[in-house]
């Protein structure tokens, strides 16, 4: 059997590779491209980028201070602050107050969104309006309208927001407040804190990227609502329905179904019983099959847009340092959180090494897709799970209390 100790490190290196290499391209924004493209580039590889000097002194001083702290090298005046900070707790009444208060900002600036005609935001609300116009009987010869309609949970779930509450934009939006709670509830389970889970909903909505996507029904956020609650229940009485959640976000979003593999690492490190755990990897298994036997049998696209270019793999790993260009305190924290969560996880807070997987799991879904089609592109909006679990992780890391 294999060790406890032998999976944290294995967690962690593995995640400190896909974390590293992803920031290679905030440093040297055409490194990977000139080493992996088969194509001739007249690049200059070591021309850094404009984050790249904010990340370098970001990471050395917040590793470094971290470090001491965990070797007890701090003087009393600094060491002092970060320990009443670990230790901070707030009461029930003043938690659902600052809840209230985070929650009514968010909703107040964002509310006006609704009013805005997606067509003009996003150029490929055409392709979606074609969808739901067709939706649920007809069908199209173009690829990406069918594609469209083959999310069956997202588009019933568009249509509804269209044709019964007339604002296609409103469910969607209604999907994001959920996620930003659930972010409360998913790190107060975690870390047993409420300032943790306060802390975290506080660094979700400071997401650029998240409240850029928020309110686009073509980018929504049913399928990452639908993921973390997979994730939350798991804990939870009602553990049952996690595979049950997780087809669901599946079928919403295909991009969601490389993320078993971390709901079952989710699984083995919970807090449920052998027996319990068993029933629950039997369910994901069987659901691993039954999609497989769905993608191989069934008539559905994704079979045609099959490829395989393995230097798009390592491609894929220069788009997050682009994409989430504007998330700067992500940017300039996620190498930190990660060595921090592994010195948690070598503690024996198993919940470390759970965290590090979703960082894993949600950096390496992109490089896969654009390794296995050219029909789909690494855009901002797929990277909000990595969002909402770093902004857990940054709650649990700033917990000594932790369940």
């Amino acid at each position: 059997m294999v060790s406890t100790s032998a999976i944290s490190y294995s967690v962690f290196f593995s995640t400190l590779f896909v974390v590293c290499i992803s920031l290679v391209s905030v440093v040297f924004p055409a490194l990977i491209v000139t080493i992996a493209s088969p194509y001739q580039t007249n690049l200059a590889p070591f021309e850094a980028g404009p984050l790249a000097i904010p990340l370098v002194i970001a990471n050395f001083v917040l590793i470094g201070v971290g470090l001491a702290y965990y070797k007890r090298k701090l003087p009393t005046s600094v060491s002092k602050p970060i320990e009443s900070i670990l230790n901070f707790e707030v009461s029930k009444r003043i938690t659902i107050i600052v809840a209230i208060i985070l929650l009514a900002i968010y909703i107040g600036f964002s509310i006006p969104e609704l009013t805005l005609n997606e067509a003009d935001q996003v150029g490929d609300y055409q392709v979606l309006k074609q969808a739901l116009d067709l939706w649920p009987f007809g069908d199209s010869d173009d690829l990406y309208v069918k594609e469209q309609n083959d999310r069956y949970v997202r588009i019933f779930l568009l249509y509804i927001s269209q044709n019964i509450f007339q604002n296609i934009k409103l469910l969607p939006f209604i999907a994001s407040i959920l996620l930003v709670i659930l972010t409360y509830f998913f790190t107060h389970q975690l870390s047993s804190k409420r300032f943790a889970g306060l802390v975290s909903m506080a660094v979700l909505l400071q997401s650029y990227t998240f409240l850029e996507y928020d309110t686009i029904a073509v980018y929504e956020n049913f399928w990452v609502l639908f993921y973390v609650l997979s994730l939350y229940v798991i804990n939870k009485k009602w553990y049952f329905s996690s595979p049950i959640l997780y087809l669901l976000s599946i079928f919403t979003k295909a991009f969601a179904a490389p993320f078993v593999f971390m709901s079952m690492f989710f699984v083995y490190r919970s807090s449920l019983d052998k027996k319990k755990k068993m029933l629950i990897m039997i369910f994901y298994a069987a659901i691993i099959i039954a999609a497989l036997t769905i993608f191989v049998f069934a008539d559905t696209i994704y079979g045609e847009l099959m490829t395989f270019k393995p230097f798009q793999f390592w491609l894929g790993f220069t788009v997050l340092a682009y994409q989430l260009r504007f998330d700067y305190f992500f940017i300039l924290t996620l190498l930190p959180l990660t060595i921090g969560l592994f010195i948690m996880s070598r503690k024996g807070i198993k919940v470390a090494d759970s965290i590090l997987i979703l960082f894993l799991g949600t950096i390496l879904a992109g490089p896969i897709l654009v390794l296995l089609t050219d029909f789909y592109v690494i855009l901002p909006y797929r990277f909000v799970p990595l969002l909402v679990f770093f902004s857990i992780g940054i709650g649990v890391f700033l917990s000594k209390k932790t369940s």
